[in-house]
């Protein structure tokens, strides 16, 4: 069951892509040379990477990057940028599984949040539904817990007047 959490606001660097869910690799495949590049400059990630969903376009498009949180300030080179994930109350759900899953499971936590009266940080824009700060923040990492169905994923949904 979905819980409420109070999250601090957190530094990250990251790379942004808008694409529909088949292209997702392609984003997902810039956050081992991210950490690289990170690591070449003495900077330690301070949390785990994650992916952030900025747009919800129609028709399963979206804006979404490929982030790990640091400490301190960092200046990438683009196409990379340095960002903040906002403080503030979020729902939280542990998801275990392969990603294939997360639709659903999202899914499952938006239900949830309107049986709850959750009232979302997001809004429509000229584009899409725009998110405050929708994460999948990815707790395993495949070179140590190679099976899919085993990968654990937190997916934070920020409440609205946080």
């Amino acid at each position: 069951m979905p819980a409420i959490v109070e999250r601090r606001a957190q530094l990250y660097v990251a790379e942004r892509a808008t694409l529909a869910s088949p292209e997702f690799p392609r984003l997902a495949d810039r956050l081992p040379p991210l950490i690289g590049t990170l690591a070449a400059h003495g900077v330690a990630p301070a949390g785990a990477p994650f992916f952030r969903y900025r747009v919800l376009h129609p028709g399963m498009r979206f804006i979404v990057e490929a982030g790990v949180p640091v400490d301190g300030g960092f200046a990438p080179e683009a196409p990379a940028f340095a960002d903040e994930l906002p403080a503030g109350r979020y729902v939280l759900e542990t998801y275990v599984g392969a990603p294939a899953g997360l639709a659903a499971a999202t899914a499952s936590v938006l239900e949830w949040g309107a049986a709850e009266g959750v009232e979302w940080d997001r809004r429509e824009g000229p584009d899409g539904e725009e998110w405050g700060c929708r994460l999948e923040v990815l707790r395993s990492n495949p070179l140590e817990v190679p099976d899919p169905a085993q990968w654990v994923t937190d997916l934070l949904f920020r409440v609205a007047g946080s």
